[in-house]
């Protein structure tokens, strides 16, 4: 149960029900080449290995953590096509206390690539990059 208020139902007098309220929202992408995107998020961005997942001997996911933030990435099967697009139309963004522009010059000097220099917007210390399937992310300070 939440702290607030009940909300109308599109807009009708009497219908008020709990908003929803969600305690966290975890990601999961599909990748063209999982070990490619495994070292590139462990070893260029550093996030940690929480699990792998195999099937018939062969690994097909795997769970990442920043922090406590989790992501999962998996194999794409293929049966979407070859050239399926990745990665468009949104984007994740890691909320950090760390020092935005430390975190920008050491993935940088571990091979990564940003799309924008570390710079503050809104009241917050942001860079953006993306990874080897496309999928945009953002590095922020906390505002």
């Amino acid at each position: 149960m939440s702290n607030l208020p009940p909300v109308p139902v599109a807009g009708i007098v009497g219908t008020e029900v709990e908003p929803f309220y969600a305690t966290t929202v975890s990601a999961s992408l599909t990748c063209g080449d999982l070990p490619k995107s495994l070292a590139w998020y462990r070893d260029v961005l550093g996030f940690t290995v929480a699990r792998e997942f195999d099937r018939a001997g062969k690994v097909f996911a795997v769970s990442l953590r920043a922090g406590t933030v989790p992501l999962l990435i998996t194999q794409d099967d293929g049966t979407r096509g070859p050239d399926r697009v990745k990665g468009e139309g949104f984007s994740l963004q890691f909320t950090t206390a760390q020092n935005i522009d430390e975190l920008a010059t050491r993935i940088q000097a571990r091979g990564g690539t940003l799309e924008s220099q570390p710079a503050d917007v809104w009241g917050a210390r942001v860079f953006r990059l993306r990874d080897p399937d496309g999928f945009k992310l953002v590095i922020s300070s906390e505002r």
